[in-house]
Order: C-alpha cells, then sequence, then structure tokens
C-alpha cells in the first residue's frame, strides 16, 4: 500500500511546465439511443523560458481531457528564439485558416498587450512585452494554431547570421534602440 501512496504524490507535485487552459467544448456523438456527449480541451503548456506547445484532446470527462490535452502539449513542445528573455526579436505574421494574427515586438515596461488565447501563450512562453493583433476569426483553436505558425517563423540574429555567413554584430548594427539614443543626446 506505500507505493501507491507514493505513487498518488509524485502525481500531484508540480511539473515543471505552467499550463494553460485555453478553452473547452462539450462534444456530442449521435448514436442509436440518443446523444453521447463528451468534452474537448485545448491546452498551452510552456516552460516560461523559451519553449511552448499546445495540445487538444477528448474525452468523456473533463479532467482526462484536460490530462490527455497536456500531454500531447508537452511533446509538441518547440523553442522560440527570445530577444533578452523578454520579447520577440522582430515582427512576425501566421495563419491558420481564417484566423491571422500579427505579433510585434515591444519595448521593456509595455507588457503583454493581447486578447484570449494570445496570452495564455505568451504567458507560458516566458515573453514579458509583445503587441499581438488578431485579424479575421477569432476561433480559439485557429488562433493558438496561428500564433504558433509565428512563433515557428520567428529568427534570432544569430540565426540569420549563420544562414548568410556574416557576424552577428553586422546583422544587429541596423537595429535601434530608443534608450541609447536617449542616453547619447543626454550626453
Amino acid at each position: 500500500m506505500a507505493r501507491a501512496g507514493e505513487k498518488k504524490q509524485s502525481d500531484r507535485q508540480e511539473s515543471e511546465f505552467e499550463e494553460r487552459l485555453v478553452g473547452i467544448n462539450r462534444v456530442a456523438k449521435v448514436v442509436k439511443g440518443g446523444r453521447r456527449f463528451g468534452f474537448a480541451a485545448l491546452m498551452v503548456v510552456g516552460d516560461g523560458n523559451g519553449r511552448v506547445g499546445t495540445g487538444h484532446s477528448k474525452a468523456k470527462e473533463v479532467p482526462d481531457a484536460i490530462k490527455k490535452a497536456t500531454q500531447k502539449a508537452q511533446h509538441a513542445m518547440f523553442r522560440v528564439p527570445l530577444r533578452d528573455g523578454r520579447t520577440l526579436h522582430h515582427d512576425v505574421y501566421g495563419r491558420s485558416g481564417a484566423g491571422k494574427v500579427v505579433l510585434r515586438a515591444a519595448p521593456p515596461g509595455t507588457g503583454i498587450i493581447a486578447g484570449g488565447p494570445l496570452r495564455a501563450i505568451f504567458e507560458v512562453l516566458g515573453v514579458q512585452d509583445v503587441v499581438a493583433k488578431i485579424v479575421g476569426s477569432n476561433n480559439p483553436y485557429n488562433m493558438v494554431n496561428a500564433t504558433l505558425d509565428a512563433l515557428r517563423k520567428i529568427q534570432s540574429p544569430r540565426m540569420v547570421a549563420n544562414r548568410r555567413n556574416k557576424k552577428v554584430g553586422s546583422i544587429v548594427s541596423g537595429r535601434t534602440n530608443k534608450t541609447e539614443k536617449t542616453e547619447e543626446s543626454a550626453e
């Protein structure tokens, strides 16, 4: 009996990932005797340090659907390069079906300016400053997939420099920072 108790306690331990429930739907299967109801869950999982994944799953009960969706999301995680660990490297556009999103890098102190499913993704990803706009369909499934499409397109200066056989400094030199300009003008 001690083993069973140990297993239950290990299941209750907090995982190293942040989890957010984006949406839950009641779905029905029509059978001869009527309808069989189930639940579909959409989960977003991230480590708060540049890794994010999403998963959706169906089950007869809500907790089972959430658990299955969380496991799928953990297996589908991928790394997103972040600038200074707080924002995106550049503006990017993503789409899925009729859902489109525009993600823009933001200066420090801006916060997460995004709604619904996008906010959940940025919170678990570890992004602190970003501006996002939903264009078209606001279906949560399309929004999550469009955001992940956009995040997969992000490239760090190191990735661009490697592809062009250049140094990172030559790629980043065109980038201007408002805080650097104000410090130079103050001197």
